[in-house]
């Protein structure tokens, strides 16, 4: 399923980009003057094919898991908060919650590998996971090549679900106690980050905590480096990864070739984009990030991609937060295109 799916991931014809701007162009309102919006239009257009832009209806995944790595002491939260936090999105109580709602955005939560048992059936919950929890990157492999394949596969599995279903915009969203930590060593080692440049205070960790959470990091792509230095992107996701982090790459990859806008939430949703742009540098025609996450090193992570978020807010939550607010933005850019007056049709004179 993966070697096919990377297969499916085609390039956007850069004819419609030309086609969407001079349609844009042509409309009420001074070349150029919506900005990104008409970016982001334009991108929507090539993605359709040419034809009007679509947006709705869009769904956001919020993949959650657990880590080894939290036995080293670098989240301020206790390891049960994963669970019990599955719990409360599914119970419609957290802010992802509020925020689809807000967006009349779709949401489904999914068990990635989290610890313990299968969660109570839910026509929310997805129950997909691959082990409770991964080993601890710092001493060992966090996820066997298989188990990482077997994410990713997952993760492509929800793309194709939701496309079957009529989804057409996919967001990505996450939960997972200390997964600041192996985010980080993935920008790490695959954007030739250093650790002590980009790492956080994640959950919020005071100074000393950040120290510690650097030296772990910086152990873990020690003990990894002979995978890092041979440069296949699925060890080095196996490695240093997530289940989480692995199965929205995973839907990244889906997402991607079946033509679906993705909108990539903030920190970790954004290590798990660098991980499926590592498999297959295509995925980045059809992705939007949606915020600037407040984590200190995202900032460098999006120079190194040469990407820029949609959104400004100081958010740090994860959970698909800034996805679910930046699919408005999307839908936005879709609407004006398709609904605004042409100069010709509103009888306006272009100023030509």
């Amino acid at each position: 399923m993966l070697q096919s799916t990377i297969a499916q991931i085609r390039p956007l014809d850069r004819a419609y980009f030309a086609q969407a701007q001079a349609h844009l162009d042509s409309q009420t309102k001074p070349k150029g003057s919506l900005g990104v919006l008409e970016q982001v239009a334009c991108r929507l257009v090539a993605m359709a094919g040419g034809e009007a832009p679509r947006v709705d209806p869009a769904r956001i995944y919020t993949c959650a898991g657990d880590h080894g790595v939290a036995a080293q002491g670098v989240s301020l939260f206790p390891q049960e908060v994963t669970r019990q936090m599955v719990a409360n999105f599914v119970m419609n109580g957290a802010a992802i919650n509020v925020l689809t709602r807000t967006a009349g955005v779709d949401l489904k939560v999914v068990d990635a590998g989290c610890l313990g048992g299968k969660f109570p059936d839910h026509p929310a919950l997805v129950q997909c996971k691959v082990a409770p929890g991964t080993k601890d990157l710092s001493t060992e492999a966090a996820m066997s090549r298989e188990e990482c394949v077997r994410a990713l596969e997952n993760g492509i599995a929800l793309a194709k679900a939701a496309h079957a279903e009529g989804i057409v915009t996919l967001g990505s969203g996450e939960m997972g106690i200390a997964n600041t930590t192996p985010a980080t060593a993935l920008f790490c080692a695959y954007l030739n980050l250093a650790p002590a440049a980009i790492t956080g205070p994640g959950t919020g960790l005071g100074a000393d905590g950040v120290r510690h959470k650097i030296a772990v990091i910086e152990k873990a792509l020690a003990l990894h480096e002979p995978t890092i230095a041979k440069a296949d992107p699925l060890d080095i996701l196996a490695c240093l990864g997530g289940f989480e982090i692995a199965t929205l790459a995973g839907m990244i990859l889906g997402g991607a070739s079946l033509g679906m806008p993705l909108v990539i939430d903030g920190f970790i949703s954004s290590s798990a984009y660098v991980a499926a742009r590592a498999i297959c540098p295509l995925v980045a025609e059809y992705a939007f990030f949606s915020h600037a996450s407040a984590e200190p090193g995202f900032a460098a992570v999006m120079n190194r991609l040469d990407a820029t978020p949609l959104l400004h807010l100081g958010l740090r939550l994860g959970e698909g937060t800034g996805a679910a607010m930046a699919i408005f933005i999307l839908r936005s850019a879709a609407n004006l295109y398709t609904d605004m007056a042409t100069f010709s049709a509103a009888g306006v004179n272009s100023g030509e």
